[in-house]
């Protein structure tokens, strides 16, 4: 029994909540499906500050994070024990403004700061409001104020935004600046509150130590992006995060030896909870990259073993080693060896590691896994990866559910499926079509508590002990499940056809000289029908590669020769009448998703 357990053994509660949770773990286990594979690390855990608390008893003195700051020559450790009395100084001083029980906004680069900001709040404190750092300024106050937030902490960038904040209506009371080593005017000092938590501490102040946690309450408010109307405040529990850490360890092979290298916005929750939470809970290490621009120097730096991403950023990567290849001269002969390897690797002999190993070395040399999430991503990438000797697959998940729905197993990956649910959960198409395709609804307990304020909305989503997640599928005989489009999205064409703007999407893309595109319904000249369009995105790399500095005419043909060519191979209600041809990408929201309803992008 550890420190947190012994503290807790008179609150009968806590003994019931952690006898559930043993609970969990018995059942996890005894999922009979054959790639539920990785059930013997999983350990019990009631809420987050139980799993900090054991993860800094069980892994002491393996390192959680590794960081490198503006001016630092190398990256620099942080152990479990540390982490975790930082946690406790900081949690210990917003207690004593008077924050617990109240909302804390929280904004900035992935960093530590952010790391132990986050788990202060949530371990003790109060409500953790996430915000993304690119939102602009008035967003953001809005957000503010419709979160109910008192406190926010933030990068320094942020300063004059927060500060002008405090003059607003709204809840707000205290500004803390992780970047400013002592109080001034107005603003609190994060290393200042964090020091006068150890004092209070060392006179024998408990209150963040004992504060006992209800997991079935709201711990975490998330905007989501706001792509369509007002963005909605996800509300997520203790109970519904950690019900996603235990199952979601038993399909993915991942131990207290690997290192994590967090690239995507930790704000989040694919990041957060898959790229900070869980690593936390395995015992493994999280190296921060400095930036975009720096992921090919860190990488060398870090050597990681994991890297969780968006498709835009491994598809990126994937173009990237082959566009070298091809300079080289080597493409048909790195064909040729792929090949051969996957023919040697059926007889157990894998000659990856030798004749790969110039194309590992970019991530550092020790890169086993990559995983994809938060869109669909091609195939052929993920094949790409395999083809290098790593293991590649994709996940689903939606903020809703904390936010892992199902995922593909670590030893039996499908590359055009979302995988399998996780243990003790469940999905099913409701509504099907002829082809079998219809509304994903989910179930479990890591779906979320509600939309923050907007119980009619709520109520549309969760019906009858599901959520309704908008994305059209269908599942396999066993039981993976596959992505055909948004409900949103479908195009309903005159005859009743249904088609589905993603599945086309992905036809285009298998074309190299397509970076992306957007398939939309638009009406045709005289406004007589409604056809189908597409705004196209040229690989313009590849494009000055093999035709040279061209016109944009001539980048039009050879954006209709393409096109073409899949109308051939389509029915006609199915086929592309009219498209955008474009040089630059299409504009994204913040997690790197195209924004549809976007004028700019039609």
């Amino acid at each position: 029994m550890n420190r947190y357990e012994k503290n807790m053994a008179g609150d009968d509660k806590f003994l019931q909540e952690l006898e559930y949770a043993k609970d969990v773990v018995k059942k996890i286990q005894s999922d009979k499906r054959s790639y539920i594979r990785y059930t013997q690390d999983i350990r019990p855990v009631v809420n987050l500050k139980h799993m900090l608390e054991t993860s800094a008893e069980i892994f002491s003195d393996n390192v959680v994070i590794y960081e490198k700051n503006e001016g630092d020559r190398e990256y620099k450790p942080m152990k479990y024990r540390h982490l975790l009395a930082e946690v406790n100084a900081l949690g210990t001083a917003l207690m004593e403004l008077g924050l617990q029980g109240e909302k804390v906004a929280l904004i900035g680069n992935n960093s530590s700061k952010w790391a132990r900001s986050y788990l202060s709040v949530i371990c003790g404190v109060g409500v953790v409001v996430p915000l993304d750092k690119e939102l602009p300024e008035n967003m953001l106050l809005d957000l503010i104020k419709r979160s109910g937030a008192k406190a926010v902490i933030f990068d320094d960038r942020f300063e004059d935004t927060f500060k002008a904040a405090l003059e607003e209506d709204n809840n707000l009371e205290y500004v803390i600046n992780m970047d400013l080593d002592s109080d001034r005017e107005g603003v609190l000092s994060w290393e200042t509150l964090k020091t006068k938590g150890y004092e209070l501490l060392a006179i024998g102040n408990t209150d963040f130590l004992n504060a006992k946690i209800d997991r079935d309450v709201l711990a975490c408010l998330l905007f989501t992006s706001g792509t369509t109307g007002l963005s909605k405040g996800v509300m997520l529990s203790h109970g519904n995060i950690v019900e996603n850490l235990m199952p979601m360890r038993s399909l993915i092979k991942i131990s207290d030896k690997d290192i994590f290298f967090s690239v995507l916005p930790v704000h989040h929750t694919y990041e957060c909870t898959c790229g900070f939470l869980i690593p936390i809970y395995l015992g493994a290490s999280i190296a921060y990259c400095q930036g975009l621009k720096y992921i090919a120097k860190n990488l060398q730096e870090v050597k990681p073993t994991i890297i969780l991403g968006v498709p835009a950023i491994f598809e990126s990567l994937n173009k990237k080693i082959w566009q070298g290849v091809r300079k080289k001269g080597k493409e048909k002969l790195l064909k040729r060896v792929i090949k051969i390897n996957n023919v040697t690797k059926k007889v157990g002999l894998n000659l990856g590691n030798k004749f790969f190993k110039d194309i590992t070395d970019i991530f550092g040399g020790r890169l086993r896994m990559v995983i994809s999430g938060g869109a669909a991503i091609q195939p052929s990438v993920l094949e790409n990866f395999r083809d290098f000797g790593l293991v590649a697959f994709q996940g689903y998940g939606l903020t809703e559910c904390a936010p892992i729905a199902s995922i593909n197993p670590y030893d039996a990956p499908r590359d055009s499926s979302i995988g399998v649910v996780l243990p003790g959960t469940e999905m099913i198409i409701d509504d099907k079509n002829a082809d079998g395709i219809g509304e994903l609804c989910y179930k479990g307990k890591n779906v979320m508590l509600g939309y923050y304020e907007m119980p009619e909305q709520t109520r549309e989503v969760l019906v009858d002990g599901y959520f309704r997640t908008g994305d059209l599928g269908y599942v396999d005989k066993d039981g993976y499940f596959y992505i055909s489009g948004r409900k949103k999205n479908v195009i309903i064409t005159s005859n009743g056809e249904n088609v589905f703007p993603e599945e086309i999407e992905y036809i285009l893309s298998l074309d190299k000289r397509i970076q992306e595109s957007m398939v939309y319904q638009t009406e045709s000249e005289g406004k007589k029908d409604f056809i189908i369009a597409a705004s196209i995105s040229m690989d313009m790399e590849y494009i000055d590669e093999i035709y040279g500095d061209i016109s944009d005419d001539r980048l039009t043909e050879i954006a209709w020769d393409i096109v073409d060519q899949y109308n051939e191979n389509s029915p006609a209600y199915r086929q592309i009448r009219r498209i955008n041809v474009r040089r630059e990408e299409l504009k994204k929201n913040t997690s790197r998703k195209v924004i549809r309803f976007d004028e700019s992008n039609k």
